[in-house]
């Protein structure tokens, strides 16, 4: 193969392992899980253990195949330098550019929900202050040497993890009546409430389509990989680590809500981890949740603006994005492609909070799916992609995908299915049909460039 497989970016190699590490972790620990679980867990009762599963398992396979790819080939670009290599530079061009415009949209959201929660703190600092404080904050770590980005995320992450294995903790001894003034649970709740699949497998299913976009995230880890001082060894052992603590923090805390509390009391709006805490009675519980859920919102801001100048960037690499975007610091920092994200990150916010129902929404619905796009084009090139390495340069596989090819065809048939949901789906349909039309839009973007390629 022809590609190095050597650190050759121009960007820095400062991020450790341990940053990777806990990037892999704290990438999907988000706000959709400490929040937006509560409308799995109305839809599926007790069976929201079973969606958390097939959603798991199925974002597992993706990062497995991601990883193999981005150990094999590291590239600032991950997935879409894949694409490219594997099915052409439409791929790369569209993947890529989908991929950045997804993050700079949900990084208005995140904003400003940290605002929102700020604001509640200190109602005298009106909210777009705020958002424009982290924004502010985040550009000037990012435009700093990459390590800094690097240490803000492996506490960001460290503290969700904390609160994610502490609540399992406490719920466990819940369950089995050890904390004070707290009778044995045992697991009743699990099977007393109507069973374990009250809306029956429809209700799982439909908890699947709840989950999944939650899992977004697990992407960024690859894209930094290139920035580490051992690319291929680092990328490796963050998917490692990664995907198992990640199932077992989401299916494990899934299960404590489910078993220390009837399904049907928690409330919508409020998070269920609140719920269970304050049942168990731990002081501040919604205030605690608050503090982890502003955590998780900042590090996603912090994690999506580097994610997307580093896409930008190698797309201007490869000559699919502006060429001054390719200007890089003394300190290997592409300053040019950060201004770039967060100047659209900017008109983003203001988008949200003008028009959060109009324009931004339709925003918001254009990139709901295109997460899954993004999945599907993983799981294709790495089809390809494997045996060209197999046969090329075989010692480059240092992280398998497990049961190729048959995981990866079956991980392409579940997203197939999971289009197919969202299109039964009121509430998803919008979603699915903006997010069809903008991948339309690009893959067409796409095409013309291929022409012209062709022709001159």
């Amino acid at each position: 193969m022809h590609d190095s497989p050597t650190h050759d970016e121009p960007l820095s190699a400062g991020l450790k392992q341990r940053h990777l590490t806990m990037l892999g972790l704290g990438g999907v620990i988000g706000a959709g899980l400490f929040v937006g679980s509560g409308a799995g867990i109305a839809v599926a009762g007790p069976g929201i253990v079973l969606s958390y599963l097939i959603a798991g398992a199925l974002a597992m396979c993706v990062m497995r195949m991601l990883g193999e790819m981005s150990a094999a080939m590291p590239a600032s670009g991950s997935f879409s330098v894949h694409a490219e290599r594997a099915l052409g530079k439409w791929a790369g061009f569209s993947v890529g550019w989908l991929y950045w415009f997804m993050l700079v949209v949900v990084l208005a959201v995140e904003a400003t929900g940290a605002a929102q929660i700020a604001n509640g703190w200190v109602p005298g600092i009106p909210q777009w202050a705020w958002v424009l404080l982290f924004m502010v904050v985040f550009t000037v770590t990012n435009l700093s040497a990459v390590k800094n980005f690097g240490e803000f995320e492996f506490w960001f992450a460290a503290l969700k993890v904390f609160a994610i294995v502490a609540f399992l903790v406490l719920g466990l001894l819940a369950i089995f009546g050890v904390l004070p003034d707290t009778d044995p649970v045992g697991l009743t709740h699990l099977t007393g409430d109507g069973g374990f699949l009250p809306h029956g497998w429809e209700g799982v299913i439909s908890g699947v389509l709840a989950v999944v976009f939650a899992f977004g995230g697990l992407e960024v880890v690859t894209i930094a990989a290139a920035e580490s001082e051992d690319p291929a060894r680092s990328v490796a052992r963050a998917v490692r680590s990664a995907v198992y603590r990640i199932l077992f923090f989401y299916v494990g805390s899934m299960l404590v809500i489910v078993t220390v509390l009837p399904w049907t009391e928690q409330k919508a709006g409020i998070s269920p981890y609140v719920t269970v805490l304050d049942s168990i009675g731990v002081p501040s519980a919604a205030q605690i949740m608050n503090i982890v859920v502003f955590v998780a919102l900042l590090s996603a801001l912090n994690a999506n603006l580097y994610g997307s100048s580093r896409m930008i960037f190698s797309l201007a690499e490869r000559a699919e994005a502006p060429k001054p975007l390719l200007k890089v610091s003394g300190g290997g920092v592409p300053r040019r492609a950060v201004l770039a994200s967060v100047a659209f990150g900017f008109v983003s916010v203001l988008l949200n909070l003008e028009w959060p129902d109009t324009i931004f929404l339709y925003m918001l619905n254009s990139v709901g799916a295109v997460l899954l796009f993004v999945w599907a084009l993983i799981a294709v090139s790495q089809l390809r992609l494997r045996r060209r390495i197999e046969q090329e340069a075989p010692e480059r596989l240092v992280l398998r995908m497990w049961a190729f090819p048959w995981l990866t065809w079956a991980a392409i048939a579940a997203m197939v299915a999971v289009f197919g949901l969202m299109l039964t789906d009121d509430t998803a349909r919008p979603q699915l049909l903006w997010s069809t039309g903008a991948t339309l839009l690009v893959l067409a973007v796409a095409g013309v460039r291929e022409l012209r390629a062709r022709r001159a």
